[in-house]
């Protein structure tokens, strides 16, 4: 194996097709072998626990031994693998799997993640982006405006993509759901963005792939029209209203847990209505 069938890690923005970007950049042989022996883990083919057959996973995948270790290397940096003196190389328990990691993420979802998995994420998000709102308007200075007006071309992009009159309580099948889809994206990561807190910011890795795949879906069929719950978080923003942004921000979570999809599923858990402290 050349140097050039190395790769290093890197975490690059999400395809609208619901996957994160790939954030391994291994080559040739190398790349191949760490995706197919994640598959392999992802789809149960070896469940937590289990010992990995090293010379049956070489030739099945037809690598050599140095590329199937530096493929177990990956996967261990990524919480999957493990290897023990007398016990070789297993399977990690789900709960130490790096789900931060967008390779991570995007096997969970490209491997049909549960509707257990979703209600999480929609967790994460009721946590996450009404703080980054709050913060979004405290910290609106005049220097910020490009930010906000990034949130007002996402807010013109969807209005576009959907193609029907904006009521608070439209309901639409029509509009182009790609340009839907990119323009939502596009305005959670320039909320997160307008923040100002760069681990906020970062979340975008997580939430946007995510909110990807239940877009999708959402925007495909019939749907509340979303553009007035995202119209207000805006406003609410550059009226610097902390608690109105807040506020409005949870209205858009809720729009999302209430458009249950067979994929993503129902939320079983719900919680209360949150409240800034």
């Amino acid at each position: 194996m050349t140097r050039k069938d190395r790769g290093s890690p890197r975490t690059d923005s999400p395809n609208l097709n619901g996957s994160p970007g790939i954030s391994y950049t291994g080559r040739g042989v190398h790349r191949i072998a760490v995706e197919a022996l994640a598959r392999r883990i992802f789809d149960g083919t070896y469940a937590e626990g289990d010992l990995l057959d090293l010379p049956g996973l070489m030739a099945e995948l037809d690598v050599s031994q140095t590329v199937l270790r530096e493929a177990i290397k990956v996967l261990t940096t990524k919480g999957l693998l493990d290897a023990r003196q007398k016990r070789g190389t297993f399977v990690r328990p789900r709960d130490d799997w790096n789900l931060l990691d967008s390779d991570v993420l995007r096997w969970t979802i490209d491997s049909g993640a549960p509707g257990a998995f979703f209600t999480d994420l929609l967790e994460l998000r009721r946590a996450v982006e009404p703080a980054a709102a709050a913060l979004a308007a405290l910290h609106r200075t005049d220097a910020d405006l490009a930010a906000l007006d990034a949130l007002d071309a996402a807010l013109s992009a969807m209005a576009a993509a959907e193609q029907t009159p904006v009521m608070t309580h439209a309901v639409t099948t029509e509009g182009d759901p790609v340009l839907a889809v990119r323009a939502d994206a596009s305005f959670h990561t320039a909320l997160l963005t307008a923040s100002g807190n760069p681990f906020f910011a970062q979340m975008r890795r997580v939430i946007i792939p995510t909110l990807v795949v239940r877009d999708r879906l959402v925007h495909a069929g019939r749907h509340e029209h979303p553009l007035p719950a995202h119209t207000r978080v805006a406003d609410r923003v550059r009226a610097r209203d902390q608690d109105g942004a807040f506020a409005a921000m949870l209205d858009v979570i809720e729009l999302s847990r209430l458009a249950d999809t067979p994929d993503t599923g129902p939320h079983p858990r719900n919680s209360p209505r949150g409240t800034r402290t």
